[in-house]
C-alpha cells in the first residue's frame, strides 16, 4: 500500500478518491472541454495506467464516473472499469458559448472574466454548478468506505471548495492536473470536519 493510501474500515464515513481524467488533445492545448466528448491522447492513456498502480490495492466500495469517454476510459485503464457506475453530476462544467475556446481567447473579449465568478454564457453559472456539486456531495456523504470518482478539472475544483464549505469563487485556488489523484476526507471521521487530505498528486512515474 502506498504512503497516500489509507483504508477506511466498514461503517466509517466515506473517503473520496477524486481522479481527474488523463490528458486529451484539448486539455493539452488549453481548450475548454465540457460537453465535447473527445478521447484520451496516447500520453493520457499511459498516465491513466500508471495511476492504476496507486489505486490497485484500495478496496473501493463504489466507483463513479462522469459519462464523458475521457473519464470512463481513465477509469478503465486504471483497472476499475468493471465496478464503474455512470454519475451524470460528475460531468464537467457546461461551458456554453465558451466550449472549445482557450482562456486567452475568452479574455480577449472579456478581460476580467473568471469562470468561478462569472460562469459561461448559455452554459452553467457558478450557482448552478454549486447546486449540482452540493447535490453530489449529499449523496456521497451517505456512502461508506473508499469511493472513487473519475471526473474533470473544473468540476473537481468546485467539489473541493464545496466539500470544505467554501463558495465556488474559492475554487480558483485549487489547481488540478490531468491524471491526478486527490482525497477528500473527514478529520477524526467526523462529518462536521471535512478536510482535503491529498490534493493534485501526480500519477506514478
Amino acid at each position: 500500500m502506498g504512503r497516500n493510501q489509507v483504508i477506511n474500515e466498514p461503517g466509517m464515513l466515506p473517503r473520496i478518491y477524486f481522479i481527474r481524467h488523463g490528458e486529451t488533445e484539448w486539455s493539452l492545448s488549453g481548450q475548454h472541454t465540457g460537453r465535447t466528448d473527445i478521447p484520451l491522447a496516447g500520453h493520457g492513456e499511459d498516465a491513466a495506467r500508471k495511476l492504476g498502480e496507486r489505486l490497485r490495492d484500495i478496496p473501493f466500495t463504489r466507483v463513479l464516473t462522469s459519462p464523458r469517454q475521457r473519464a470512463r476510459r481513465t477509469c478503465e485503464l486504471a483497472g476499475l472499469g468493471s465496478k464503474a457506475e455512470i454519475e451524470p453530476d460528475l460531468a464537467e462544467w457546461d461551458y456554453g458559448d465558451y466550449e472549445g475556446l482557450r482562456s486567452v481567447e475568452i479574455l480577449q473579449k472579456r478581460p476580467d472574466w473568471n469562470i468561478f465568478r462569472d460562469g459561461c454564457p448559455r452554459g452553467e453559472t457558478p450557482a448552478q454548478i454549486s447546486g449540482r456539486v452540493d447535490r453530489l456531495i449529499a449523496r456521497l456523504r451517505a456512502l461508506e468506505g473508499n469511493v472513487a470518482l473519475f471526473s474533470h478539472g473544473h468540476l473537481g475544483r468546485v467539489l473541493a471548495a464545496r466539500w470544505i464549505g467554501l463558495p465556488v469563487s474559492e475554487a480558483q485556488h485549487f489547481i488540478l492536473g490531468t491524471a491526478s489523484l486527490s482525497i477528500l476526507d473527514f478529520e477524526r471521521n467526523h462529518v462536521e470536519s471535512p478536510v482535503i487530505a491529498l490534493w493534485n498528486a501526480g500519477a506514478l512515474t
